[in-house]
């Protein structure tokens, strides 16, 4: 906790924006930072509550011990705040950015809408250990002798590989793109996420003995059995990444898209690689002086808006076939669960016509170009509803409505037949695995992140990369000192 009686005399504050004028010139972070004692003021506002349900299973999925850093913080001792940050979370600055922090909806302060700005916190920490040199390499005292090979290096894959290379093992990611981070490199802007943090985590665990391999697709330029041969445990952290099909008739027009390949495109155009990606092969996909209309209501779609206008949309409309939410959440019925209330992204602050409760009838076009988006109102059982149906003028479309599991070109087509999949509620298929273990139904390959629990948040992947690092440093040595 903080100061005693901190919540009483001290008002929440969060970092401040850029003007939506401004931030939408450029592709940059667009943050304020607050200083160091704004934010132990802020830090200072930590109720003693009893029962932190910030960092329980309702709040934090890596258990984000709260709380304590808090405490840390408002009295100035930033270095033992961090320490106990990386004690449960390898990469703060990543959450403390794209996290929807689940955790300030759990706060007991959020029962009066004034939780404590966790997430602001967080942020601060992580920034200060860099300023500090405290997110250094840290490489393990001695070898273990053992060899381990990871898939994919998205979140869960680096978590999982820098816990292994902690605990003395020799640790090698396969990406199959040019350079580390999965889709928090190449499918999230970097107007949330800028990627020289990712970049300087590579360096830290390259400086703790991880190998990683570029450009190399597991499944087509080399096999999985090959690795499940050489190394004594394969990690497989491949994420979530077939669109799931809208079947709206007349996606086949020109200027319909899923978002994905136009979010990668503009990604690797601000890293200053070539636009054509492994996975997201497209035509230049430009939104400059066009009507663009994107289909669906999560954090994809909004990433799409905020990308359309610095690119110069002329206008930008989104289609959420949900009813459009209170203003306020009922906190007695739903706290401390994330509640569904009105949120309104800083994307769709810069200009977005949100329309909800409207459902995507077809994709209209001449001579194969598309031209317009017909559309009408539902019923609260997602029916159209008679006589409401009207077109939007579109001259791009993005099709944003969530992802239905792993690619299925490389890796789990050469597994085929091998790893048992579900199917879960969302009807995405993963690949089959407990959260206790890790194991598939191949021996010695493990599965964590978006691929085994479908698609999520960058949080919960960094806890299965963690946990999975467990299961596999445990069954390798017969016991482990990883935390879970």
């Amino acid at each position: 906790m903080g100061k005693v009686t901190g919540f009483l005399e001290i008002d929440r504050q969060v970092h401040k924006y850029q003007p939506a004028s401004d931030r939408v010139r450029h592709f940059r972070e667009f943050t304020l930072p607050m200083s160091d004692k704004e934010v132990e003021k802020q830090a200072a506002r930590c109720m003693d509550c009893g029962i932190p349900f910030c960092h329980g299973p309702t709040g934090c999925p890596i258990h984000n011990q709260i709380p304590d850093w808090n405490d840390l913080v408002y009295n100035g001792d930033w270095d033992n705040a961090i320490r106990n940050l990386h004690s449960t979370n390898n990469f703060p600055e990543f959450t403390g950015r794209i996290c929807p922090a689940p955790c300030e909806e759990a706060c007991t302060l959020n029962l009066e809408d004034i939780p404590v700005a966790i997430k602001t916190v967080e942020q601060a920490i992580a920034d200060k250990a860099y300023e500090t040199g405290h997110i250094r390499p840290y490489p393990p005292e001695k070898k273990t002798g053992k060899r381990v090979a990871v898939i994919g290096s998205g979140p869960a894959g680096m978590a999982g590989a820098q816990q292994l290379g902690r605990a003395g093992h020799d640790v090698h990611v396969y990406e199959r793109e040019s350079r580390p981070g999965g889709l928090m490199r190449y499918g999230i802007p970097d107007f949330k996420i800028e990627k020289h943090y990712i970049d300087r985590r590579i360096e830290q665990m390259q400086g703790e003995g991880v190998t990683f391999h570029c450009g190399v697709n597991v499944g087509v330029d080399m096999k999985v059995a090959d690795l499940l041969e050489e190394f004594d445990a394969v990690l497989y952290c491949g994420g979530s990444e077939t669109p799931r099909p809208a079947g709206i008739p007349g996606s086949d027009l020109s200027g319909v898209y899923d978002a994905m390949p136009y979010l990668v495109q503009q990604n690797r155009r601000v890293g200053g690689e070539p636009i054509q990606s492994v996975a997201w092969p497209s035509h230049p996909i430009i939104a400059g002086g066009q009507h663009v209309v994107v289909v669906g209501g999560g954090d994809t779609a909004s990433d799409c808006i905020g990308t359309a206008f610095r690119q110069g949309a002329v206008r930008v409309t989104q289609l959420d076939i949900r009813p459009q939410p209170p203003e306020k959440e009922d906190k007695l019925a739903v706290w401390p669960y994330w509640a569904t209330k009105m949120r309104t992204s800083s994307s769709q602050a810069e200009g977005a016509e949100r329309e909800f409760q409207v459902a995507t009838l077809e994709f209209i076009g001449e001579e194969g170009q598309l031209t317009g988006v017909r559309c009408c109102e539902v019923d609260d059982r997602r029916k159209p509803i008679a006589g409401s149906e009207f077109v939007i003028r579109a001259d791009l479309a993005f099709i944003a409505i969530g992802f239905a599991g792993p690619a299925g070109d490389s890796v789990m087509k050469e597994l085929d037949g091998q790893v048992k999949v579900v199917t879960d509620s969302r009807r995405s298929h993963n690949v089959e695995a407990n959260d206790r273990d890790y194991r598939t139904s191949v021996d010695k390959l493990y599965a964590a992140g978006d691929v085994r629990r479908g698609q999520s948040l960058v949080v919960w992947a960094i806890r299965e990369g963690r946990q999975a690092a467990r299961s596999i440093d445990e069954a390798l040595m017969g016991s482990t000192v990883l935390p879970r």
